[in-house]
């Protein structure tokens, strides 16, 4: 296995290591594993994960339980089964397959586009049915919804194959005259396909007619770059309802919203190659392009490099698993590439050691190799007068410098720098003085939020630093940047008049007094030697404890009372506050009271919001607002009645009061009644 960190991201290469001959004794097989150290340390994910010369396509069933692969020579197919981590079975074809689909969620529906021209249907069994296309085929997807397979190549047409039918049905009409290409949207399928001309044409597969045509070809010509010829499309790929990624054949990928006709964003490989596939990962940000040459991973929004693959074979597929940083290459060589990237995500079910294997890996790293050399610059070179040795076998060139044996290197610079040993006398007198001042006293910068708080972190730290058995913790909160907010922001000032803070004060008392108390325990454990002494001590903590917890209720429940009687006060200013905005209005001789509003303003009162009527009319509809110990708020207020519904009020009260005159109670009659005597055996019994 090998590991590589480009852009300082861990990519493991699980295909890499050498392979031993299939004719070796099993004896020589032990031999040459315990002499050679590659072989030892290799590690074979998936037994026989080959092909005998060239692997064209390769994909994952949804179950994630099959790994299908197509290659050459003879033409084939083969089925790989994760829970047993082996081959399943091989089958040979006909004809080289160009593009497969996996019908079902495992391996029982399978279906081949054949460079020849052919379609086959395979079952669990083997082969199921063939037909044939008119033109050459290089691309197909497959509507779920309709049953239909849709089939683009060497034609300006659009071939569809119905599975329910059994037949070919009209075929779609494109302004091109070949396809590359074709994608089907899994939210709303809408079918694209990318043309030689630079065009990706939509269509609803409902009506059978064009949505529209989107031109690529003069948003993929970036500047400063010449190109020859229209630039075709040769990938495509929906994320979702509107995300759609274009890759063209001069080495651009292009983002787009289908509700614009300009790209959101433009990548380009730098090489010039055609853009063979394009996956969106799930469950990060992250776009997977790749060329015959490179595998880019980058940042979907903004374009940045997260990182690459470059295994130095011509590559030909790519398949990602599905929540995981697990990926599948098919390449112009026998063995096909497994790679796994941990900040993907995690590994597959069926190989999760991989990720403890990949977590000690990063504990114990290797050692480099170069270790015993140093590297120097040309001007290092010339101030040793070393530059004489340019050219030897005595410095090996590296970028911008050289490497050097690291004691040709000590015993030049004692030679070049005589006072170096002065050097090395000042820098451990300064670290003498350095120590001394550690010890002298130290002024606390409390910050300006929640000082009472900090000041009591830094106390238990320094506590816990005094203590020389005890091992070093994680970082305080002090030290903690995700909790620096806490004791910079002055929304998080704690507030001690607060109703919670109140309530929650005794409990965080009585933790602070046992924790003191338990530290105090322990010291006086060991003070004493004797097992006497031991037992009256524990005895004594349990009385202590027992004192505590009594002493803590009648706190709490005293801090309670001293909460309810604020609330209490503060609702009755609240009241005669109320009663004090009470206006009274005076009734003139000859007038009728219709009320203090109009019934022209009683119907804009109607018309406005909940909000703006409790504004307007203040606290008088407002009972109460409280707070729990959680920290809520609720706020209880009633609405007006109309009269109307008091006037079904007071028939329903009278309603109920006629109904308890007229009822009759049958109190009486089971009182009064007596019980039927019993018999048994012809005799009374009680």
């Amino acid at each position: 296995m090998q590991v590589s960190s480009p852009n300082n991201i861990k990519i493991y290469n699980l295909s890499a290591g050498k392979t031993l001959p299939e004719w070796l004794s099993d004896r020589k097989k032990r031999q040459l594993q315990r002499e050679d150290d590659d072989l030892r340390r290799r590690i074979e994910l998936i037994q026989d994960f080959e092909m005998p010369a060239v692997s064209n396509c390769i994909q994952v069933s949804k179950d994630q339980q099959y790994i299908f692969a197509t290659g050459t020579y003879k033409p084939r197919v083969r089925c790989y089964d994760t829970s047993q981590m082996s081959m399943k079975f091989e089958r040979c074809m006909d004809e080289e397959c160009v593009k497969f689909k996996i019908l079902s969620d495992d391996y029982s529906k399978l279906l081949f586009l054949h460079a020849d021209r052919h379609v086959e249907f395979h079952h669990q069994n083997g082969r199921y049915y063939r037909t044939r296309i008119p033109k050459f085929g290089r691309d197909f997807v497959y509507h779920d919804a309709s049953c239909d397979l849709y089939f683009v190549g060497a034609s300006s047409e659009v071939y569809r194959l119905n599975l329910e039918q059994g037949r070919f049905l009209n075929s779609l009409k494109t302004n091109a005259t070949e396809s590359y290409c074709c994608d089907l949207n899994p939210e709303h399928y809408l079918f694209a396909c990318g043309t030689k001309q630079g065009n990706v044409e939509c269509w609803d597969p409902r009506t059978r007619n064009r949505v529209g045509i989107l031109d690529c070809a003069l948003s993929s010509v970036l500047e400063d770059i010449e190109k020859e010829g229209v630039p075709a499309v040769t990938s495509l790929k929906f994320k979702d309802a509107l995300t759609m990624a274009v890759g063209t054949s001069t080495g651009q990928i292009l983002l787009y919203d289908i509700r614009s006709d300009k790209p959101l964003l433009v990548k380009d490989h730098q090489f010039g190659l055609p853009i063979k596939n394009i996956v969106f990962h799930k469950s990060t940000d992250l776009v997977l392009s790749q060329d015959s040459r490179i595998l880019k991973l980058w940042d979907r929004n903004t374009g940045k490099a997260y990182t690459s693959i470059e295994p130095g074979t011509v590559l030909t597929d790519m398949c990602v698993v599905e929540n995981s940083g697990m990926v599948f290459m098919a390449n112009e060589a026998p063995k096909m590439l497994t790679y796994y990237i941990p900040s993907l995500g995690p590994a597959p079910k069926w190989c999760h050691f991989l990720d403890s294997l990949t977590e000690e890996l990063e504990e114990n790293p290797t050692p480099t190799v170069y270790d015993d050399y140093k590297f120097v610059t040309r001007t290092e070179l010339d101030s040793l007068g070393l530059a004489h040795l340019i050219g030897s076998s005595l410095l090996k060139a590296y970028m911008h410098g050289y490497f050097m044996d690291i004691r040709l290197y000590n015993k030049a610079k004692s030679i070049s720098d005589p006072f170096a040993y002065e050097e090395y006398r000042r820098s451990k007198i300064r670290e003498k003085i350095e120590e001394a001042r550690a010890n002298r006293v130290k002024v606390k910068k409390l910050p300006k939020v929640n000082r009472a708080l900090a000041e009591k972190l830094i106390d238990q730290e320094a506590d816990e630093q005094s203590k020389p058995k005890k091992k070093k913790e994680a970082a305080t909160l002090l030290q903690d940047d995700r909790f620096s907010a806490m004791f910079k922001n002055p929304d998080f000032q704690v507030d001690p008049e607060s109703e919670d803070y109140k309530l929650l004060n005794p409990v965080v008392s009585k933790l602070e007094k046992s924790r003191q108390k338990k530290a105090q325990r322990i010291v006086e454990a060991e003070a004493h030697q004797d097992d006497d002494d031991e037992r009256e001590g524990k005895a004594s903590s349990d009385e202590d404890s027992s004192d505590d917890e009594h002493t803590w209720a009648q706190e709490v429940k005293q801090q309670y009372r001293q909460v309810q009687q604020e609330a209490k006060l503060q609702r009755k200013q609240e009241w005669q506050e109320r009663q004090e905005k009470l206006k009274f209005f005076e009734i003139k001789d000859g007038t009728e009271f219709k009320g203090i509003k109009d019934k022209s303003q009683k119907r804009k009162q109607t018309k406005r919001s909940l909000g703006d009527r409790l504004k307007s009319e203040g606290d008088s509809d407002i009972v109460r607002q409280t707070g729990t110990s959680h920290g809520a708020r609720e706020m209880t207020f009633t609405l007006k009645k109309s009269d109307k519904e008091k006037t079904k009020k007071m028939e329903m009260q009278q309603h109920h009061a006629e109904r308890r005159k007229i009822r009759r109670s049958a109190h009486e009659i089971t009182k009064t009644s007596k019980p039927q005597p019993k018999y048994w055996m012809g005799k009374k019994v009680s």
